[in-house]
């Protein structure tokens, strides 16, 4: 019989089991969320409960729990809990709370994309089809989501050649006087010049919401009676286009791989586990119609979690952000599926089945699914094996104990000084880690001084790691940090470096080669002479890829920020002139110019300015009179 031995008093365990054991006599036994926090306030867990007290009580019986919940507890240093209303709250919230916090021991969706949605205006007497993406405004119907831009721009192409609805903005449609190239091609009925009446794109627009709810067979039906009876009364041309509209219509509907009739909206979900590894392969089917497919990589799946598990947590944290369908087809039941169902219906306002099909046409689309699951997740673990090769090369390269978990490149980006910006660029074994990028607007450094440009990044880079983290026991310190430049800026991170103790990393210039060809970069670091590598040698390409992604961002930012700093007036400095107000005024006398000569009577004149917001216009601009 073996015997457990209790932590001692002093031990780090006990001190996460002693602030869970403090906890219990304040915990109610109603449903809620729970969070375990680290010494730093961090989500170590986020977890929910129907009763909250029992199921804490769980976590301070250390021989019961498996050595990746000792290690949890271990790391705790406080609890925070919420109640909730009923247990398919608790489970909202905590779904909620794992994608904002992204603790460390739950299984975490990482997808910081949002899903395009096809959008119809209806504020309009010609509406207007076209993607979108964020918050819904009024005024519109909304179709979707959509896995990806190209799915939204395919469903659109089909409307243009179908329904021969419009696509360009209200400006342009405006602005027009003759008809555009899609009327050219069949692609839009022109109603910018009056080639369609209101009342027959009215109903054109009825039609491919019809075709957007799925009752296509019903539209092609209506169609062919209208061409017959246009070629009986001799309307060729007429005939002749209502040939083209159907012919568009077969070709979407004969071109979907996947295209379950009659199945309404649905979302077909399976999951594939290899090595330790998890991917979900999600198709989103609107009005029985294939919207695009789309995978999602889980991280933190441990070994030891089932995939019916990781298929309960992946549920939650997918429909936190988007609207959940009638019918959710599952490759994998979730333990607690009846309470999800529960859940979403919350979310949804309607009642929403999760089903997994054992025969017929929904278990096909489900076995298509789990095929693209298994595939996507082979390649991810292919590029895994290679990018992993890439990482020890360029540990052999540079001299490093192993291969690096965490690389940093840096770089500039400036026109003589002006809207410069710095950069910072994370990769790591799964590849470039967007969630780790940084920007730094330069403020202190003089003008057009790369150098003290790197300084002042590296000073507010790391001061401030060494100020968060001066044990450098987090994930965010770097096991190599690369700058793009030669000895002079490595000296220039070298001094910095070295004044704040940080001189055991790693630190790598990469300098241009002869006339900035690719391949003939030299590589600058502290005690070795400058080297190059072979011109085919696979870290090589590597590094320029890293190098070239934070000469991209680093461009990129600059280029925002000089856009930023263009469009800014310096009505902007006025107190109280909010936006709306600012483009009145710019309306009004044409120019922030003429809002700074205008007099106190003009400022009083413009529509929407009071006496007061006038007054102080006028002596934000005229100061001395102000006085006088």
């Amino acid at each position: 019989m073996t015997e457990t031995v209790p932590p001692a008093s002093d031990s780090p365990l006990f001190q996460g089991l002693a602030v869970l054991e403090a906890a219990l006599p304040t915990l109610p036994t109603a449903p809620g969320v729970y969070r375990m926090l680290n010494e730093k306030g961090e989500a170590l867990y986020v977890g929910k409960a129907r009763s909250l007290r029992k199921r804490v009580t769980s976590y301070t019986q250390i021989s019961r729990l498996p050595e990746r919940l000792r290690r949890m507890v271990f790391e705790t240093r406080s609890l925070e809990v919420v109640t909730t209303g009923s247990e398919a709250e608790a489970l909202l919230l905590e779904a909620n709370f794992i994608k904002r916090f992204r603790p460390r021991f739950n299984i975490v969706l990482r997808d910081d994309k949002s899903y395009p949605w096809l959008v119809i205006t209806e504020d309009h007497p010609f509406p207007q089809i076209a993607k979108h993406r964020g918050e819904r405004r009024k005024g519109a119907s909304y179709w979707g989501p959509f896995a990806s831009v190209w799915a939204v721009n395919q469903t659109i192409n089909a409307l243009q050649r179908v329904f021969l609805l419009r696509s360009c903005r209200d400006t342009v449609f405006d602005t027009r006087t003759r008809p555009c190239l899609l009327f050219q091609i069949k692609r839009c009925a022109a109603p910018c010049v009056d080639r369609i009446s209101q009342a027959d794109y009215a109903a054109l627009v009825a039609e491919a919401k019809q075709f957007l709810s799925g009752e296509t067979p019903s539209i092609q039906k209506r169609l062919a009676t209208e061409m017959e009876a246009a070629a009986a009364d001799l309307q060729f041309e007429r005939a002749a286009a209502l040939r083209d509209r159907i012919r568009g219509l077969t070709h979407i509907q004969g071109k979907d791989r996947v295209n379950l009739e009659g199945l309404g909206d649905a979302d077909v979900i399976a999951l594939h586990q290899a090595a330790g590894q998890s991917c979900v392969q999600v198709f989103f089917f609107r009005g029985g119609r294939n919207n695009g497919n789309r995978a999602f990589f889980l991280s933190h799946a441990k070994q030891d979690q089932s995939a019916e598990e990781v298929m309960g947590a992946f549920l939650g944290q997918l429909y936190e952000d988007l609207p959940p369908p009638p019918l959710l087809l599952l490759s994998h039941d979730p333990p607690e599926a009846a309470l999800i169902a529960e859940a979403l219906t919350i979310k949804a306002g309607r009642r929403v089945e999760l089903r997994r099909p054992q025969r017929g046409e929904k278990h096909e689309a489900l076995e298509h699914a789990a095929t693209n699951a298994r595939e996507a997740l082979e390649r991810r673990m292919a590029e895994g094996t290679a990018q992993a090769a890439l990482l020890e090369g360029t540990a052999s390269v540079f001299g490093l104990p192993g291969a690096p978990e965490r690389i940093e490149i840096y770089d500039n980006s400036h026109i003589q000084g002006a809207n410069a910006y710095g950069v910072m660029v994370v990769a790591g074994p799964s590849g470039f880690m967007k969630q780790g990028y940084r920007k730094f607007a330069i403020k202190t450094a003089a003008t057009n001084d790369d150098f003290a440009m790197m300084r002042e990044v590296f000073e507010r880079r790391f001061g401030r790691a060494l100020r968060e983290d001066p044990a450098r026991a987090g994930e965010d310190w770097p096991d190599l940090v690369l700058i793009d430049g030669g000895a002079g800026q490595l000296s220039a991170a070298r001094e910095i470096m070295e004044g704040l103790g940080l001189d055991d990393l790693p630190l790598v210039a990469v300098a241009k080669g002869p006339d900035r060809d690719a391949g003939r970069e030299w590589f600058h670091m502290a005690g070795r002479e400058p080297f190059q590598l072979p011109l085919r040698d696979a870290v090589l390409f590597y590094l320029q890829r890293l190098r070239d992604e934070a000469h991209r961002f680093a461009i990129t930012t600059h280029r925002a920020g000089r856009s930023k700093a263009l469009t800014r007036s310096e009505l902007d400095e006025v107190p109280g002139v909010a936006a709306a107000m600012k483009r009145k005024l710019l309306n009004h006398f044409g120019s922030a110019r003429g809002v700074r000569q205008a007099g106190l009577a003009d400022l009083e004149a413009c529509p929407g300015v009071g006496p007061a917001l006038a007054r102080r216009i006028h002596d934000h601009f005229h100061p001395n009179a102000a006085l006088g």
